[in-house]
Order: structure tokens, then C-alpha cells, then sequence
């Protein structure tokens, strides 16, 4: 009754499938990692590490990219999805941390929703990094983090987000609006 010749090759492509989608899942995560341990290079002042772990995780998503580009959506997947997103916040912030242009990021091929998403991450990386100013009596800084998550929030705000952006969105401003009250606190004591 059954095709066993027509079923077994069905049965082979989805195991097939199914070994592909936990290499990205596996390798993904380990992106999505080494980009965390990025920001938190750049957060405790470590530049040249953060420089290191950026360069291996978008290594593995280069890798990813050429191994897999003929299942193309496995690239839908959840996990790969976070990894892209947490790589582009990791490289932004690192842009920010450097003083330079937060730009397209190059390599990469990162669909706008997802580089939104990361986007939408780094004022808070920004809020976390004023903090430490802050404390170190670096008014200035905290003043060019004031003013760089500002940007970014005029530049997104004209995007008219929705679903998930929006939510994320919704919580750069918040972490713009805990800056303002950085600012202005750190005014109070240092001006």
C-alpha cells in the first residue's frame, strides 16, 4: 500500500533537516554567547577582548552562513535569529565604545528587523556604560552616552515599529529616560 522507496527518502531529508537545524541551533548559541561576553568585555573596559570574542562570533555566523546557504531557512530559525540580533547589538555598542559611526555591519547579510532588534538594545548598553561613568566623575562621557542613545531613539522613532520591535522600542526609550536621569543627577553633584 505505502511507497517504502517514496517514504524512506522523505524520512531521510527530514532527519537530514533535522541534524542541520541543531548544528545551526548549537553554533548559533555559541554566537549568541561570545557576542554577551562581548558586551561585558566592553562594559568592564576590555576592548581588546571584546575585539576577540566580536571577531569569533561572527566568524562561526560566516561559517553558518556558507555551510547552510542551501537550506536557507534554516536562517528562520529562532536561535539564529538571536544570534544575529545579539551580534549586532554587541557591534554596535562596540561602535559606540570606539566613538565611531553606528553603521551597517559589514559580512553579514542582517535583515532590517533584526538589526532593529539589536539596534534597539544598545541604549540600554549605553545606560549600563554612562552608570559607570558616573561613578568615575566622567561627566563628559556620560553626556556623549546622553546624547548618542538620544539619537538613536529620534532615528528609530520615525520607523513606525510594531510586534516585537515595538516592544523593544518601547524599552530603548525607557532606558533613554533613565539616562535623562543620569544626566540630570550627575549635574546636581558635578556642575
Amino acid at each position: 500500500m505505502l511507497d517504502k522507496k517514496f517514504f524512506q527518502e522523505v524520512r531521510k531529508e527530514l532527519l537530514n533537516y533535522a541534524q542541520k537545524r541543531r548544528d545551526v541551533i548549537k553554533f548559533a548559541g555559541d554566537a549568541q554567547f561570545l557576542s554577551k561576553k562581548t558586551i561585558f568585555s566592553l562594559q568592564a573596559g576590555s576592548l581588546n577582548e571584546a575585539k576577540k570574542t566580536l571577531s569569533e562570533a561572527k566568524k562561526i555566523l560566516m561559517e553558518l552562513n556558507k555551510k547552510f546557504k542551501a537550506t536557507a531557512d534554516l536562517f528562520d530559525e529562532g536561535s539564529f535569529k538571536a544570534a544575529l540580533e545579539e551580534f549586532v547589538e554587541a557591534s554596535l555598542f562596540m561602535s559606540f565604545v570606539e566613538n565611531k559611526s553606528l553603521t551597517k555591519i559589514k559580512d553579514l547579510k542582517i535583515d532590517s528587523d533584526i538589526y532593529i532588534g539589536g539596534l534597539c538594545d544598545v541604549p540600554g548598553e549605553i545606560l549600563r556604560f554612562a552608570i559607570k561613568a558616573a561613578t568615575e566623575r566622567n561627566f563628559t562621557e556620560v553626556k556623549r552616552c546622553y546624547s548618542a542613545a538620544e539619537e538613536i531613539i529620534n532615528e528609530l522613532v520615525d520607523m513606525n515599529l510594531t510586534g516585537y520591535n515595538r516592544q523593544k522600542f518601547d524599552q530603548a526609550k525607557q532606558s533613554l529616560n533613565r539616562l535623562q536621569q543620569v544626566v540630570y543627577e550627575v549635574s546636581l553633584k558635578f556642575e
